[in-house]
């Protein structure tokens, strides 16, 4: 291993005494680089080869490249590069041709090497690169496009990059990507043989085919990716692609043809050509006023509309309305400073949604926006709970419409939140109870009504004592204790899981207590005397309930202090 070392150190001297001898390095650099370089290859000869080796070898050397070239740069040196440059490119070209037949199935060491080329202009070796590794890896498509789009627009061939392209349909003859950047390849090709042509004609030449100058060859690309992909989403795209050209209407309106032909039962080729409608030409009087220019958008969107409604005659589905809800939605999204146009959207969505629905054709996340809009537009409560209601019924195992639901009722006194929660506990799958109880006590601490809010509390705490035990009950309360309103049970609640522990904790009843009587210690007499009683336990200190009774006295209004002072009297005499 030792002599394989030494004779490739030897190797290098003499484009290290180069870089001494042109002033881009000093002799102290150079040997530091021999020094460097020396360990870096004895890790490259050991018996078990390590590829993170590897790649430091390439980055020293990638270095030293970056290296020389700042200093030519600054010292205005651009001679001897085959000397200097050039044996160190070939040698890191070497180290990752040991790597990537070492470690064949790592696509990005593959795809380091083809950068690295990219970069330090040895195109020669790219193509090699690629074919190696498309040998390894041809079940990659996105390795075919890359190194098509390689041949094309580094080393400017279009031959080779279509015998890439073919080779790469063999593999894939179903692929959409390999065919739509085949497609562009084609047409990149023929706008550069337009290019050329027209520098040709100045010259009064003539040498290329009106067949190929037409686009003919992408039109048969297209035509085999039609048979082969009959989907209406990979014919449009193709289509974008070809509009990109402007000496392709001929084939825009093959494309066109066909998508009309053969592919209305598909919700994408209605959708398409509704947005086609957007792109028409308008009234150019009109647009020159604020009005002007929102009544010609309004119209441009009732013909697209009007589209919309044809395609549901042909094929009323939910992918359909999905569309043109879609549509409809992103149109209202867009500002305007015109009120009326604002309000026309607005209520053409509404209506759609309606439509939409009646037919059982809405999709479930549609649901939670139609309730949004009727409360913004409205502010009817009572509607949108009911159309929240309505998307229960239609996804009646769905988490998320039953939590809206539960968000949209919590907002009404007349609903009977506690029916509505079980109703929706018995419907949804039991894995997702947990995240149903937490997603509605979550949304109970925002409701307006006040015996809603406290009732979810109470449950939330129950459940989450039955479900996580004492130290989940005691986060829950925690964190709950100070979102108002709170009702009496809340507390009481706590207390009892407290003193359900077989050595409950005297300080943590005093505190549930004393935060108790911060809400309620102004008129409730018995939370009081609850209290008094608890000292008097076992657990509590009964010194403490002359105190106690002190800040009963104090604290209680009305009729309530009196009857505090009757019932303590029949505790003391242990009535």
């Amino acid at each position: 291993m030792a002599e394989i070392v030494q004779r490739r150190i030897e190797e290098r001297i003499p484009e290290l005494e180069q870089l001494e001898r042109v002033g881009l390095f000093t002799r102290k650099e150079v040997k530091c680089i021999i020094k460097r370089v020396t360990a870096l290859e004895y890790k490259l000869h050991r018996l078990i080869l390590n590829k993170e080796d590897f790649t430091a070898y390439v980055q020293y050397e990638i270095n030293i490249l970056e290296l020389i070239k700042k200093r030519r740069a600054h010292i205005h040196y651009q001679f001897k590069r085959e000397e200097i440059e050039h044996p160190i490119i070939h040698r890191i070209n070497s180290v990752f041709r040991r790597a990537t037949n070492k470690w064949k199935d790592d696509v990005q060491l593959w795809l380091s090497h083809v950068a690295f080329c990219k970069k330090w202009a040895t195109k020669s070796q790219i193509s090699k690169v690629f074919s190696s590794m498309l040998a390894i890896h041809p079940d990659k498509p996105a390795l075919w496009i890359l190194a098509a789009k390689s041949e094309m627009e580094d080393r400017n061939s279009s031959e080779s990059a279509r015998h890439l392209f073919l080779r790469a349909l063999r593999f894939h003859p179903n692929n959409q990507k390999v065919y739509q950047e085949y497609f562009r390849m084609e047409l990149l090709h023929c706008e550069k043989l337009r290019k050329q042509k027209m520098e040709l004609e100045k010259a009064e030449m003539d040498l290329f085919s009106p067949e190929i100058l037409s686009a003919k060859l992408a039109a048969v690309v297209y035509k085999d990716a039609a048979e082969k992909i009959k989907e209406a989403k990979f014919v449009i795209s193709l289509l974008y692609i070809a509009a990109i050209f402007d000496f392709t209407q001929d084939l825009q309106e093959l494309i066109l043809q066909d998508l009309q032909g053969n592919y209305t039962e598909d919700s994408f080729t209605w959708d398409f050509m509704a947005k086609r409608e957007l792109d028409a030409p308008g009234a150019g009087e009109e647009l020159q006023t604020v009005k002007g220019r929102a009544s010609d958008i309004n119209r441009r969107e009732e013909r697209c509309c009007q589209v919309y409604e044809e395609g549901l005659k042909t094929i009323n589905t939910e992918p359909m309305w999905t569309c043109y809800l879609a549509f409809c939605l992103e149109r209202l999204k867009r500002k305007t400073n015109v009120q009326e146009l604002k309000e026309k959207r607005q209520a053409r969505l509404l209506g759609v949604f309606r439509r939409a629905h009646d037919c059982s054709l809405l999709k479930e996340e549609y649901y939670k926006i139609w309730v949004r809009l009727r409360l913004t537009s409205s502010g009817d409560h009572e509607g949108a709970a009911s159309m929240a209601r309505a998307a229960t019924e239609r996804y009646s195992q769905s988490l998320a419409a039953w939590s809206l639901c539960l968000q949209m009722s919590m907002q009404l006194e007349s609903v009977d939140m506690s029916k509505l929660f079980q109703d929706a506990l018995s419907h949804v799958n039991p894995k997702v109870h947990r995240a149903l109880r937490y997603k509605a006590s979550a949304r109970a601490l925002l409701s307006a009504v006040p015996a809603v809010s406290m009732e979810m509390k109470e449950r939330y705490l129950d459940w989450s004592y039955s479900t996580g035990g004492y130290k989940k009950a005691r986060k829950t309360f925690k964190s709950l204790q100070d979102n108002r309103p709170l009702s009496k049970a809340f507390f009481t609640t706590m207390i009892q899981v407290e003193k359900k522990q077989d050595t409950p904790k005297m300080n943590n009843l005093r505190g549930y207590y004393e935060r108790a009587l911060q809400e309620f210690g102004t008129y409730d007499d018995d939370l009081w005397l609850q209290y008094i009683q608890e000292e008097l336990g076992p657990f509590g200190q009964p010194e403490n309930c002359s105190k106690i009774h002190w800040r009963a006295i104090k604290f209680l209004e009305g009729e309530s202090v009196e009857r505090f002072i009757s019932k303590y009297t029949l505790l003391q005499t242990g009535h």
